[in-house]
């Protein structure tokens, strides 16, 4: 066990080296029960709404496909 502490320290800091620094987020968890339909509610919620409509076409515009494939 030791050799894989070893290994996670030394590559650790050769992050902090390379100017990284670890950070922790939380993110809604997928598997919960009830998340399908608390993401359709809030969906529905801005469905028409304007405001929504324009941001989602500037991230469009805005999008860098180049390389991509669907």
């Amino acid at each position: 066990m030791a050799g894989v502490v070893e290994r996670v320290q030394k590559y650790r800091a050769g992050l902090r080296k390379a100017g990284m620094r670890p950070v922790q987020i939380w993110v809604p968890d997928t598997r919960r029960l009830g998340f399908k339909e608390e993401c359709k509610r809030q969906s529905e919620l801005i469905r028409h709404d304007r405001q929504e409509q324009e941001v989602l076409e500037f991230m469009d515009k805005a999008t860098d496909r180049e390389g991509w494939r669907a």
